[in-house]
């Protein structure tokens, strides 16, 4: 990518980080000398809109926790990401309030028990919305992508859903794989 662009992977983002290690974001932006932050903009249980219980394996509209954010990068907003979890996993924990959590959402899964061991992402190009436009900054004409990520346990229940929307001509997505 060009200066402006950004070529992400999101294998940082599924893994548990250690003791005083800072979120993949933040990781990730600082490794390219620049600076990562997200603002929450909601926390706290929800009922499920038809995206996030299709994703979760639920009913629509039953209660799932949400985490709304706005990811910037260099203090500008660069991805609009609301992360969804059934309520069973966290009701009650850090993820339903509004503090940044230490590590990421990933690491205090993992501390209650929670581990990742699949993950399924699908991404989509299109349009943005009016709100989406606004908020990521988006020029009239040019599209948005989008990713759904959901990270399934060992034993295949969804423990996270995640939402993403980025401006597509800032962005480069990298996928790495290692077999067997």
């Amino acid at each position: 990518m060009d200066g402006t662009g950004w070529t992400s992977t999101s294998t940082p983002y599924l893994a548990p980080r250690t003791a005083g290690e800072p979120d993949a974001w933040t990781e990730e932006a600082e490794s390219a000398g620049r600076r990562g932050s997200q603002r929450i903009v909601f926390a706290g249980e929800t009922p499920a809109t038809a995206e996030a219980a299709r994703l979760l394996g639920t009913d629509e509209g039953e209660t799932v926790v949400v985490r709304r954010r706005v990811i910037e990068l260099d203090g500008d907003p660069y991805e609009l990401t609301n992360t969804f979890y059934p309520a069973r996993i966290a009701s009650g924990t850090p993820l339903a309030g509004s503090a940044k959590i230490r590590g990421g959402a990933v690491t205090l899964l993992a501390s209650l028990g929670h581990v990742g061991t699949r993950v399924v992402e699908t991404v989509t190009a299109r349009m943005p919305s009016a709100e989406e436009r606004k908020q990521l900054r988006v020029g009239h004409g040019e599209p948005v992508l989008c990713i759904a990520r959901v990270t399934y346990d060992a034993t295949d229940a969804p423990l996270q859903a995640d939402l993403m929307v980025m401006q597509a001509t800032r962005q480069q997505l990298r996928y790495e794989t290692t077999i067997g």
